[in-house]
């Protein structure tokens, strides 16, 4: 029988971007059978259990394979990306185990790697497999992600200091070097070194696979198709977003509460399942969020504790009266939510009530809200986020900036935050947005549609395997 391997990152995000990619396939391609690499870091990464269940269920052709866990020891590591980038060199032996035992049942036609999971790319080369990578964040970002080794080489400083240094690509809006992706800021450390040797190898593969569609990122789909920075074909066949698994017990509340707000009167608040806050913070965006006079549903998570750096899903549910400032939950009660750590995302940014969507520029929460038809205010916190604010701002015009003053280390002020939600709740510049956004979700829909860019580009793809 014929299959593909895929072999993701272990945390939710890309997962589930992962099996979503793994669906399209088979819409292309039903005769497979396609086989998910599950990989058991010791941290806690949030729980996928459930969410593999649901798939298992429901797509009998999707079949998951745990790799047996590896000895390490998480508190010999400074942090938890150091854990991780270990770990995938570490599992390399369990993957040649697991491609060797599919061989007697199985023609297995390429292996799709997550860009962070680029040790196993020798092991494709030793098995005479083709290769490709599966970028799961945007066209814009790949295009910014090739140019690292470049960057590293010809510069000598950290990027955290080079914030009057851009990189300047055709039609691109200059990107400081300081808002590249956070593991590179810092030159010399682990988790810099193996980023830029993840960039590197991107181009040894066969093709790279981007979770985006061309008429979204038209500057960074001409630039990869026409650019020698990468001599790997590249295929747009998204926008992929999850369809399995959203139920949880928070659903009840937030979706019963929505029902109950006029049409697109909510602005909804959330920052990914890795986008911590300061107190201090929170209590800024509770102030801020109070003398809006707008309704809203926030997604509260606890602030950083001193083991946040190693195991980053692993923290409680917050106390809100703690947290958040005094009465403040008894004065926004007539127009306000809050919930604690989780809401169903995708089932809210649909629903009549949202407006609009304060995001951490996490791509899946992007095209999520993209296809939503839901405005952002872009307020990026970790990875590659800062450049996804650049391009949605700038570039797409399809997000208003949160931003900070340089002295505050960071922190967004009450009044910035009043600022920008009543600006995209209502103001004409708010409207625009609006406007750009339900036009790209009506492209999305168009791509992903019989004879779209992206069926296009995954029929292209699926010719490249079959040929290798």
């Amino acid at each position: 029988m014929e299959s593909i391997v895929l072999y993701p990152a272990p945390d939710r995000g890309h997962l589930i971007s992962t099996v979503e990619l793994a669906k399209l396939i088979l819409s292309q391609k039903p005769s497979l059978t396609i086989h998910i690499i599950v990989i058991n870091p010791p941290i806690k990464l949030g729980s996928t259990a459930p969410y593999i269940a649901a798939v298992s269920a429901t797509v009998p052709s999707i079949k998951f394979h745990h790799l047996p866990t590896v000895s390490m020891d998480p508190n010999s590591y400074p942090n938890f990306l150091a854990i991780m980038f270990d770990h995938f060199r570490l599992v390399n032996p369990y993957v040649v185990d697991l491609l060797r035992s599919l061989s007697p049942d199985f023609t297995v036609r390429c292996l799709i790697l997550d860009l962070f999971c680029f040790p196993a790319l020798e092991i494709a080369s030793e098995l005479n497999i083709p290769a490709y990578y599966f970028f799961t964040s945007g066209a814009s970002c790949l295009a910014v992600f090739l140019q690292l080794p470049n960057l590293y080489e010809t510069t000598s400083q950290n990027f955290n200091d080079l914030h009057t240094t851009f990189l300047n690509l055709p039609d691109f809006p200059p990107i400081p070097l300081s808002h590249m992706p956070v593991p590179v800021l810092f030159r010399n450390n682990p988790e810099c070194l193996y980023i830029i040797e993840c960039a590197t190898h991107l181009k040894k593969s066969a093709g790279i696979i981007v979770n985006s569609f061309g008429s979204l990122e038209p500057k960074a789909v001409k630039l990869l198709s026409s650019s020698s920075s990468t001599e790997s074909p590249v295929y747009c066949i998204g926008p992929l977003t999850t369809t399995t698994g959203q139920t949880c017990e928070n659903v009840h509340e937030c979706m019963t509460w929505l029902d109950s707000q006029p049409s697109g009167s909510v602005v909804f608040l959330c920052f990914g399942s890795m986008g911590l806050l300061s107190k201090q913070q929170l209590r800024e965006i509770a102030f801020g969020l109070e003398r809006s006079q707008q309704r809203f549903l926030w997604v509260v998570r606890n602030p950083p504790s001193e083991n946040q750096s190693k195991d980053p899903m692993n923290q409680p549910d917050p106390d809100l009266d703690s947290v958040l400032p005094s009465g403040f939950l008894d004065r926004t009660r007539d127009r306000g939510l809050v919930v604690k750590s989780w809401v169903p995302q995708i089932a809210v940014l649909n629903h009549v009530s949202i407006g609009g969507f304060v995001t951490h520029c996490g791509w899946n929460s992007v095209l999520e809200s993209v296809l939503a038809g839901v405005p952002m205010v872009a307020w990026p916190l970790y990875a590659e986020q800062r450049i996804n604010k650049a391009f949605l701002v700038e570039e797409l015009k399809l997000a208003l900036p949160m931003n900070s003053e340089p002295e505050s280390g960071g922190l967004v002020s009450a009044d910035e935050v009043e600022k920008r939600v009543r600006e995209l709740m209502d103001s004409e510049e708010g409207d625009s947005v609006r406007k750009r956004v339900v036009m790209k979700r009506d492209e999305a829909m168009a791509a992903l549609s019989h004879g779209g860019s992206s069926r296009v580009a995954l029929a292209k793809f699926a010719e490249s395997w079959m040929r290798n």
